[in-house]
């Protein structure tokens, strides 16, 4: 396992090495003394998964306000999807995004820490993202941004095809406190 900067502070990509023989793959995808060797001390409480039947559904981009923000490590365990990050905190990168295809056959993750926000976009039909996370989630503190937003400009592979009511209805970034 490989923990690769990112431009953004904190944004850590995390490459797998897959084993290969005949009975398939084996990768270390977490190790904490790997995290705190990289000045991260992350130690997840809550594993999620998120499946997503048709390609091209977008999920996001979200984030938890204030004491309840999370830090998560986000991988593909079946399937591939566009990863993004977008940078919330302020500073000289507020603002700025990341974004990294996980690919559950390249067992890839992306380790985002607390003042992002996240989203992604399926690739695969049936693709599934497992969120490992800190702090457990706490309801009613859940905010997004708007993902097509034009002051981010992120650079989504596609439009999406599926999007839930509320995820098409996120306010812009300009209007972040």
């Amino acid at each position: 396992m490989r923990l690769v900067p990112t431009p953004l502070p904190g944004l850590i990509q995390v490459e797998a090495d897959p084993h290969q023989d005949t009975r398939g793959q084996f990768a270390r995808v977490y190790c904490r003394d790997s995290f705190l060797a990289a000045g991260v001390d992350f130690q997840p409480v809550q594993v999620n998964l998120s499946t997503n039947t048709a390609v091209h559904t977008l999920r996001g981009l979200h984030y938890q306000a204030g004491e309840f923000a999370e830090e998560k490590l986000v991988r593909c365990v079946a399937g591939r999807v566009w990863d993004v990050a977008v940078d919330l905190r302020h500073g000289p990168t507020r603002g700025k995004w990341h974004a990294v295809e996980l690919d559950a056959g390249r067992m890839n993750g992306i380790y985002i820490p607390k003042g992002f926000a996240h989203g992604f976009l399926s690739l695969t039909p049936g693709a599934v993202v497992q969120y490992m996370m800190a702090p457990a989630y706490i309801p009613g503190h859940g905010r997004g941004i708007a993902w097509n937003d034009p002051d981010l400009a992120i650079s989504w592979p596609a439009r999406p095809a599926v999007i839930s009511e509320a995820d098409a209805a996120l306010p812009p970034f300009a209007s972040l406190t």
